[in-house]
């Protein structure tokens, strides 16, 4: 047994590490890496984003991401990018030029986001800024909230026998001419991970149950996913709004309705 193995004989994340043989690509002057941190835990952290981390000297981060994630950016400029909904926070144009800046003035910056920068992290429009004025950039997966909530919390997000689909959408503009057709999900019978949806909450519910889900159809809210401030609220369709306000819940959060939240009641020993 060498001086790096554990008791147990088993090798250390430094010998794993090793054994893995990862190469991290090198992040050079002048090119911004969009990144996703995932759900909150440290431990979802994926090798290249902290990789990442560890080599830029400027990094972009978001609300969502937490204190131990940004201070793996040792000696990096930091600048807090964070979209908090209904407080005051600065503009999707305003984060676009501070990228494109960043990257003219010769640094290697990270933009790193909570979960995946593709799902719902208007990612796709800082790529899209970069593109437009060719600035090399490159995107770093991170788990999606929206997955990895659910099976920190003993919901799977497909079962045999329950779902042959999961929707994921966003309920920000729910009640507003921008909404999404609640009804039209509701008819596919599949379950449906609501992001920004929380303020929403009793509106997005009516809308699943006027579109024709039953009022028994499980439902929950995630809160801080991962983090050591999750909170999780199980109920119907028909009373999670009433349940979720009287548990003082709040964003961020996740809402989760469908079959596949029952299985919770069986599988959560296990997470």
């Amino acid at each position: 047994m060498t001086d790096n193995a554990n008791r147990n004989g088993r090798a250390t994340v430094d010998q794993a590490l090793a054994r893995l043989n990862f190469k991290p690509r090198t992040l050079e002057p002048g090119h911004v890496w969009l990144a996703g941190a995932g759900p909150g835990d440290p431990g979802c952290l994926t090798l290249e984003v902290l990789a990442a981390l560890g080599q830029c000297d400027a990094l972009v981060y978001d609300a969502l991401v937490s204190p131990d994630v940004v201070a793996v950016a040792d000696g990096a400029e930091l600048f807090y990018a964070g979209k908090r909904g209904g407080q005051p926070s600065m503009k999707q144009d305003d984060i676009n030029a501070l990228l494109v800046r960043l990257a003219r003035e010769g640094r290697r910056v990270v933009r790193l986001k909570g979960g995946d920068p593709y799902i719902f992290g208007r990612g796709g429009e800082e790529a899209l800024a970069l593109a437009h004025e060719n600035i090399p950039f490159r995107v770093l997966s991170g788990l999606t909230s929206g997955l990895s909530a659910l099976a920190a919390n003993g919901i799977p997000a497909t079962m045999r026998g329950i779902n042959k689909a999961v929707i994921l959408a966003t309920g920000h503009a729910a009640g507003t001419d921008d909404d999404i057709d609640w009804a039209a999900i509701a008819r596919t019978g599949q379950p449906v991970v609501v992001y920004m949806g929380m303020a929403n909450l009793p509106v997005i519910a009516a809308a699943l149950l006027k579109g024709g889900l039953a009022p028994t159809t499980p439902a929950a809210v995630i809160v801080a996913a991962t983090t050591p401030q999750e909170r999780i609220v199980v109920a119907t369709l028909a009373t999670i709004a009433e349940e979720a306000a009287a548990a003082g819940l709040a964003s961020p959060a996740l809402i989760v309705v469908g079959g596949i939240v029952a299985m919770r009641a069986v599988l959560a020993g296990g997470t």
